[in-house]
């Protein structure tokens, strides 16, 4: 399975929620890879704090097997690399998790027929070792996602498992621009389009993923509105049901949301894995965070999740 990670706009939370959902699948027993496309700044290696990355990689990464320069990029294996402790005890159940880092000091590139060559073979490399191979996109109208969408259109990759995450906070500007990415001028289905994509399979291989979000009529809503006076919980509800509409007019809405992550402490000063320690020892992050991983793990690989029989 193949799974392109988006955004239009930075800050979404885009390359630490995909960092999580990947975790979290490894620790279902799936082996999974991180492929880092944000040729800006290939900064995933932070996340997974391994410190010889973190801000790319100087042996090689997929900048070098793209243009060509290495037959193959960099590849770590997290569970060994990482110089987080906990990530180094790899519990018994869990699948690998591999790390392809982007170079350090490159940027974004144009693309030719050798560069998406190569991006196909590679593609058809993890699909075939992984069960999961997440792509971190470069936001906004990028030459990364215009690479992988003409990629993922040639015959070689037509049978392959293809899903698209675009990321958004739950903001106006952020619905807004989420929308753009997908359905304006020069966005992904315009694009596919280009690279002959079937309009309608492109469409339902989108889903969005909201992220720091805060919901009043959640759950736990006490939690939510914990701290704000009368007045400012009235106007959060009242900006809340407002989303709910925008999201809906700009089909962002429910029916297409996969899922959201809420506003998270530990994911607001530092961006990094959440494990069960974060939660239940050293009790920095909250449950229901590593619940909202959890279950974008699940449903990206369930096939109902994304209207399919």
């Amino acid at each position: 399975m193949l799974v392109f990670a988006a955004s239009d706009k930075g800050g979404t939370g885009r390359s630490v929620t995909s960092s999580n959902l990947v975790y979290r699948s490894a620790l279902a027993g799936n082996d999974v890879c991180y492929l880092d496309f944000d040729f800006g700044s290939p900064t995933t290696g932070a996340i997974f704090q391994i410190n010889s990355i973190l801000r790319g990689t100087s042996r090689g990464g997929l900048h070098s097997y793209l243009d060509g320069s290495r037959p193959s990029p960099e590849r770590l294996d997290v569970w060994a690399e990482s110089d987080r402790k906990s990530l180094r005890q790899r519990p018994a159940q869990a699948g690998r998790m591999v790390l392809f880092p982007g170079d350090r000091g490159k940027g974004e590139f144009p693309i030719d027929k050798d560069i998406v060559d190569r991006c196909v073979k590679l593609f058809l490399q993890v699909e075939e070792e992984f069960d999961l191979a997440l792509i971190d996109l470069s936001s906004g109208r990028s030459y990364a996602t215009e690479m992988v969408l003409a990629a993922t259109a040639r015959p070689e990759l037509q049978n392959v498992g293809q899903r698209w995450l675009i990321f958004h906070r739950w903001t106006r500007q952020h619905v807004l621009a989420a929308a753009n990415l997908v359905y304006g001028e020069g966005g992904i289905l315009a694009v596919g389009k280009q690279y002959e994509h079937k309009p309608e399979h492109l469409t339902n291989s989108l889903r969005f993923v909201r992220t720091a979000v805060v919901n009043p009529d959640g759950p736990d809503e006490s939690a939510s509105l914990e701290g704000l006076r009368p007045a400012q919980a009235s106007w959060l509800k009242e900006v809340h049901q407002d989303l709910l509409e925008l999201a809906n007019q700009q089909k962002v809405g429910r029916t297409l949301t996969l899922g959201e992550v809420p506003l998270d402490p530990v994911l607001q000063w530092r961006e990094q894995l959440i494990s069960d320690n974060d939660v239940s020892d050293r009790m920095i992050a909250n449950a229901a965070t590593v619940d909202a991983f959890e279950l974008l793990a699940e449903k990206i690989m369930i096939d109902s999740a994304w209207g399919t029989p």
